[in-house]
C-alpha cells in the first residue's frame, strides 16, 4: 500500500506516453540549452543574454510544452489539502536535509583522505550568487517565482503524470529527481571534481518534494514555498549571512522535529486519499 502511487480523486486517463516523453525531452533541452546554445550560436544572446529571455527559455517553453502535450490533469490538486501538505512537506524536507548534511560530512572525510586538493574547488564563487550580488533582494523574491515554476514542471508534470498511471511512486520519484539534479549543470562546470558535493542535495531535495506531492494528494504550493525558501535563504546570505543561515536551518530543524515526533508515535507517512475506481477501461491508461 505505502509504495503504490495512488491518486487522490477519480483516476483519469493520462495523456499518451509518447506525448509525455516529448514534453520531458523539450524540458530537459530547454533547461540545459542555456549552457551551450549562447556559446555555440552567439546571436542567441538576444534571448539568453537577459533575465526575462532566459526565464522564458528555461521555464516558459517547458510550461507551454506540457500544457499542450500533457494538459493540466497532474496539477488539478495543486492547492488542496494545505495542512496535510505543510506537515508532510516540512517532514520530508527536514529529514532529508539532515541526510544531506550527513552525506556532505561523509564526502568531506572521503575527499580529505583521497584527494584533498579537490576541496579547493569549493572555494570558487557560486555563479548564481555572483549574478545576484548586485541586487540580492530581487533574487530573494525571484526565488519563490522560480520555485513555483520548477515545482510545477518537475513535481507537477514530470513526476505527477505517473499518479494517474499507477504503480509504485518510488521509481518515478527517483528518476525524476535524478533529472532535476542533472539539469543543474553549472555545478559541474564550476566546481569540477568537487561537484559531487552538490548533486546529492539536489536529488534529495527533489525527492522530498515528490514525496510531499504524493502524500498530500497532489499539492504543489507547499513544495514551491519550501523550494523558494531553500533558494531565497542562500541569496539572503548576501544581505545578512547570519539571518540567511538561521532561516535555512530553522526550517530544517522544524521539519526534523516533526519527523521525530511522527517516528516516536510510530506514525507512518500519511497515506494519500484512496483513489476511486476507474471509470474508463484499464487499457486506456496502461500504455
Amino acid at each position: 500500500m505505502a509504495g503504490e502511487f495512488l491518486a487522490p480523486s477519480a483516476v483519469r486517463a493520462p495523456a499518451p506516453r509518447d506525448r509525455y516523453w516529448v514534453a520531458v525531452a523539450v524540458t530537459v533541452f530547454a533547461v540545459v540549452s542555456q549552457y551551450f546554445v549562447p556559446q555555440r550560436f552567439p546571436p542567441a544572446l538576444v534571448l539568453y543574454g537577459n533575465l526575462p529571455g532566459d526565464l522564458f527559455v528555461v521555464y516558459g517553453i517547458p510550461v507551454l510544452a506540457f500544457s499542450i502535450l500533457v494538459g493540466g490533469a497532474p496539477l488539478r490538486d495543486a492547492t488542496r489539502r494545505m495542512g496535510l501538505a505543510t506537515w508532510e512537506g516540512l517532514r520530508w524536507y527536514g529529514l532529508l536535509s539532515l541526510l544531506v548534511i550527513a552525506i556532505l560530512l561523509g564526502l568531506a572525510i572521503l575527499y580529505a583522505a583521497i584527494d584533498p586538493t579537490a576541496l579547493q574547488y569549493l572555494n570558487r564563487p557560486n555563479p548564481a550568487l555572483t549574478q545576484a550580488a548586485g541586487n540580492p533582494w530581487l533574487f530573494v523574491g525571484l526565488s519563490f517565482v522560480v520555485g513555483a515554476f520548477e515545482e510545477t514542471i518537475f513535481r507537477g508534470w514530470i513526476f505527477g503524470y505517473w499518479r494517474d498511471v499507477g504503480g509504485s511512486w518510488y521509481v518515478p520519484a527517483t528518476w525524476t529527481s535524478v533529472i532535476f539534479a542533472g539539469v543543474h549543470l553549472y555545478y559541474g562546470f564550476t566546481y569540477g571534481p568537487a561537484a559531487p558535493f552538490f548533486f546529492p542535495s539536489l536529488f534529495l531535495l527533489g525527492f522530498a518534494f515528490a514525496a510531499t506531492y504524493r502524500y498530500s494528494g497532489g499539492n504543489l504550493v507547499v513544495p514551491a514555498l519550501l523550494h523558494g525558501e531553500n533558494d531565497a535563504s542562500a541569496y539572503l546570505t548576501l544581505i545578512n549571512t547570519e539571518w540567511g543561515e538561521i532561516i535555512h536551518y530553522l526550517v530544517i530543524l522544524v521539519g526534523a522535529v516533526i519527523g521525530l515526533i511522527a517516528y516516536l508515535q510510530r506514525d507512518e507517512p500519511t497515506a494519500p486519499i484512496p483513489r476511486e475506481r476507474s471509470t474508463y477501461p484499464r487499457s486506456l491508461g496502461g500504455r
